[in-house]
């Protein structure tokens, strides 16, 4: 049995965590810090929880977190690049699910995130957290940056596009939609029902940190320069993403683009590629960790639509942090994984 510690537990992200690693089997959750909920139950805060997991919130000093075989840093940006590299410095495998190790180029990430990073040499060595295309490196790596939420919806959904000389790789564009819980657990105005019910937009749209990511990603698959117009969208729901991606065509595709993507994620169980015609819904994968997708091209022109859809807690967070700690400590890649997603 695994020991598992959460920094940051009391955000969406923890608590999906908590649910996800709670009926694991290979792990036990040995400390969950917070410093606003210390002394609290789990249970109390999340009622879920309650009968799924006994242990109540303490303060990161009171946490035993170097005795963990893997520490998960829920945290917002900035915390685990000054926290996690005393835990590496001591044999503990980190995940962190933020921002500070997504970013090679630290002159970007201080231009995004407004910070000068703590811990640079760390950056180099951390492994991106995406097992679709890092799966090895996952398995011996000792830091994992995990991706961001619509960075995975738009990077799945255009990897099998990248090597092909038939498309712009300059021009994409991805139009990607998101529930209010990708905002975090904060009091904020905006995030008031009463402010984004009924109500549909676009923000960020001069820039988004998520922009960066992704283009650091296609273009390593690429191998030429990438293109992003990114702009992300606030929808009135809680969870789930749909990202819409227009790649503009250069030529006739020589092969059938529907076989194309089904020979990519072939062997992928986390993303399913839906038959020509369907149209993905956030509803499908709402609570599990798959990515669906299908391909259009409308009329039969010169773009190419593709539309991803993940729930942003758990593919697009929590889910894919446990995919990849299933990969660092020696575990099936989808065990406690293998959800059902609600519906209704």
């Amino acid at each position: 049995m695994k020991k598992i510690g959460i920094v940051g537990g009391t955000g969406y992200t923890g608590v999906e965590l908590m649910r996800l690693l709670a009926r694991h089997g290979g792990v036990e959750i040995a400390a969950i810090t917070s410093r606003g909920e210390a002394g609290t139950p789990v249970s109390e805060l999340y009622p879920n929880l309650r009968g799924a997991l006994d242990i109540g919130f303490t303060t990161p000093d009171e946490a035993d977190l170097a005795a963990c075989d893997l520490v998960f840093f829920a945290t917002p940006n900035g915390i685990a690049m000054n926290q996690a590299p005393n835990l590496l410095a001591q044999g503990v495998k980190v995940i962190d699910l933020a921002a500070d190790y997504r970013i090679k180029d630290l002159s970007v990430w201080s231009q995004w995130y407004g910070l000068t990073h703590a811990s640079p040499d760390w950056v180099e060595r951390a492994v991106y957290g995406m097992p679709e295309l890092y799966r090895d490196e996952i398995r011996g790596a000792q830091l994992v940056a995990n991706p961001g939420c619509h960075v995975t919806a738009v990077t799945l959904g255009l990897l099998p596009l990248m090597g092909q000389a038939w498309i712009d790789h300059t021009r994409l564009i991805a139009d990607s939609k998101s529930g209010t819980s990708g905002a975090g657990r904060k009091a904020e105005v905006p995030m008031l029902m009463a402010e984004s019910g009924e109500s549909f937009k676009a923000y960020a749209v001069n820039g988004h940190r998520h922009q960066p990511e992704t283009v650091q990603t296609l273009t390593a698959v690429a191998t030429r320069a990438v293109g992003l117009t990114f702009v992300p969208h606030l929808v009135p729901m809680v969870r789930g993403i749909e990202a819409s991606l227009y790649v503009p065509l250069t030529a006739e595709p020589p092969m059938d683009i529907q076989r194309l993507f089904e020979d990519y994620y072939a062997d992928e169980r986390f993303v399913d590629v839906m038959p020509q015609g369907s149209h993905p819904e956030t509803r499908s994968v709402r609570g599990n960790n798959l990515c669906r997708m299908a391909v259009f091209r409308p009329q039969g022109g010169d773009m190419l639509v593709i539309s991803s859809v993940i729930d942003n807690l758990v593919k697009g967070a929590a889910g894919q942090a446990v995919q990849n700690m299933n990969l660092m400590l020696g575990f099936p890649e989808n065990q406690g994984l293998d959800l059902i997603a609600l519906s209704p």
